[in-house]
């Protein structure tokens, strides 16, 4: 709604725009990316649209700012050996997830350099904890295993990722926006980097379950091998991860066990 953005930028002198906001789930985009086409391209640009009528064609005074919160797999698959994705690392997005915020991405840095919207970008690794929507690989298989069911694991489990707990990404996040250079794309990442089997083992252990509960299932269509990011840009700005990934999944296990109440009616 791009008159409402307007509005509000307008009427509440916004200085700075950080934006979360995106369909994220990569089986439902293959299922259906319509939706992904719709939020993370047309609404990216909407709020792009929105902050160059406010900020620059009504020659808004101040140093407005707006931070694009984006993914790592716009840059695609790794192979076991190949080195992390740097800032530099050309897309090569494989859902229609990745290429619907590659777009986005791409549009931002449009933004920034045909009309001077002042940008920063992050790109961030596969994130976890409390409140996170229960079709995601951690809380599916978290609230699965509290109920006593398999959890879903794609072919071998060997597809490795990156894992970051969400308050360190949205510290890595608040670290560009008080000290980023404008136009400078961050990528982040905590440095756990864990097969979805041995994920899942973790994950397993923590529940008070055994391996009996791991349901093997067909491979995800296009299932990217490797994600893993180089943070050093982020890590300069003073900025590093504070949770490790043990002691976070533990609290993201608790935290599913005492707020049944939030989450059994979403995944119902």
């Amino acid at each position: 709604d791009q008159q409402l953005v307007q509005s509000i930028l307008r009427q509440h002198d916004i200085q700075l725009l950080v934006h979360f906001a995106a369909e994220s789930h990569v089986d439902r985009s293959i299922d259906g990316p319509d939706a992904f086409m719709e939020t993370n391209v047309f609404g990216t640009h909407v709020l792009l649209k929105s902050c160059k009528a406010v900020w620059i064609d009504e020659e808004a005074k101040g140093r407005r700012h707006f931070h694009h919160v984006s993914t790592d797999e716009v840059y695609g698959s790794l192979k076991a050996t190949d080195p992390a994705f740097s800032e530099d690392t050309p897309f090569a997005p494989n859902s229609p997830y990745a290429a619907s915020k590659a777009a986005s991405d791409h549009l931002v840095r449009a933004y920034s350099r045909t009309y001077g919207l002042r940008v920063t970008t992050s790109n961030c690794s596969n994130n976890y904890g409390p409140y996170q929507f229960p079709e995601k690989l951690i809380p599916l298989f978290i609230t699965n295993l509290l109920d006593g069911m398999t959890v879903p694991l794609y072919g071998d489990g060997a597809n490795v990722r990156d894992w970051i707990h969400v308050d360190d990404n949205c510290a890595a996040i608040d670290a560009v926006l008080r000290a980023g250079k404008i136009g400078q794309i961050y990528n982040i990442g905590a440095g756990n980097e864990r097969s979805n089997l041995e994920l899942t083992e973790i994950l397993i252990e923590l529940c008070d379950r055994d391996d009996s509960a791991i349901e093997r299932v067909a491979d995800r269509p296009g299932h990217d091998f490797r994600y893993s990011v180089d943070s050093s840009l982020v890590l300069a700005l003073g900025w590093k991860p504070t949770i490790d990934l043990r002691s976070g999944l533990e609290a993201t296990v608790h935290w599913y066990r005492d707020n049944e109440n939030w989450w059994r009616p979403k995944k119902t």
